[in-house]
């Protein structure tokens, strides 16, 4: 029998600072009925300066092996999802492995802007999957305040704070697990949602502070259509491919970067509300920290049943896409066994 991975535990953390649309209101050029029109979001989480990503990271990582009720050195590999590592290198996962004690694991980051956590997901679950390792801790991180632009009313409405983690381990028989994954790149699509400078092509300079090309740079009516229509046809195909339909899906947990993306999904899909997560309003866009904060919603808000069939989504900058299936299993709370 196919041995596959099985979510058995989460975490989080959000800063404690929250941004609100009136206080963006004083900031910039905007207001709380055209925020909330355009995006759905009241307000948004803000980590204090100079906090780096990996704190985030840790402390979700640290709820969730807490909810586990095990220890750091139970866990054999670390892979965080995010485009705001705290520096170039070392890789936040080494930051992250450091700050929990984690001495056995390994660890790497993996970049896929808003899809960070998805692919991260997909890949952690090879790992289970082929027996490799056993305990696999999967973060979705982002200080996204840190490459806002807080005078660009069309980014920094939008983005926030946030960390979200997940413990990866083999399904116990009788469970199903992961049952699959489409993913998809389509680099065309970068010039629309982009970071012009910090890297090889455009290193730190006095021209390029001077530029503003260290801030998130989007043609938001670009990314709209595309995430729309990609979120559509990554899910139908996932499910198709698995002999399901929308009809079938309990909950869908999609990327949170849009509450229009989100009704326009779910609208196509055929779903109804209560089978849609939203958690936007108050925590806005946290690039890979949104799907698994949306996740520990559901599971503190009791709206994951065991056998229940779960749909993530999530498009992102690159432009990147993708889509994960997995039939729910609960968390697990037995410790070591």
């Amino acid at each position: 029998m196919r041995r596959r991975a099985a979510i058995t535990s989460v975490g989080r953390f959000v800063p404690e600072r929250v941004l609100s649309n009136h206080d963006l209101e004083a900031m910039v050029d905007t207001s709380d009925e055209w925020i909330m029109a355009r995006t759905g979001i009241r307000e948004r989480r803000l980590a204090a300066a100079g906090t780096g990503t990996s704190e985030l990271a840790a402390a979700a990582a640290q709820e969730a092996l807490d909810r586990r009720g095990i220890g750091p050195d139970d866990i054999d590999l670390i892979i965080v999802g995010t485009i705001t590592p705290d520096m170039m290198f070392p890789s936040t996962a080494c930051l992250v492995q450091d700050k929990l004690g984690a001495t056995r694991a390994w660890g790497f980051d993996l970049s896929a802007a808003c899809c960070g956590f998805l692919y991260s997901l997909s890949v952690g679950a090879q790992f289970i999957e082929t027996g490799a390792h056993d305990r696999v801790l999967v973060i979705g991180a982002d200080v996204m305040s840190s490459i806002i632009n807080y005078k660009d009313r069309a980014t920094c409405v939008i983005f926030g704070d946030g960390a979200g983690a997940i413990l990866l381990e083999a399904a116990r028989d009788g469970e199903e697990g992961f049952l699959g994954f489409q993913h998809r790149i389509e680099g065309s699509g970068g010039r629309y949602l982009y970071l012009p400078g910090g890297g090889s092509q455009k290193p730190p300079s006095h021209e390029t502070v001077d530029r503003e090309l260290h801030y998130v740079h989007q043609d938001g009516r670009q990314v709209f259509k595309y995430a729309v229509r990609r979120t559509y046809e990554m899910t139908t195909g996932l499910l198709q491919a698995h002999g399901f339909t929308p009809q079938d899906v309990s909950l869908l947990i999609a990327h949170q970067a849009n509450v229009r993306i989100l009704d326009a999904t779910g609208e196509r899909l055929g779903l109804p509300a209560h089978k849609i997560v939203k958690n936007i309003e108050t925590l806005g866009n946290t690039t890979a920290g949104t799907i698994p904060l949306a996740l520990y919603d559901a599971v503190e808000n009791g709206r994951l049943q065991k056998g229940d069939l779960v749909l993530f989504s999530s498009v992102g900058a690159g432009f990147t896409a993708g889509a994960s299936l997995l039939r729910w299993s609960g968390l697990r709370t037995d410790g070591r066994t």
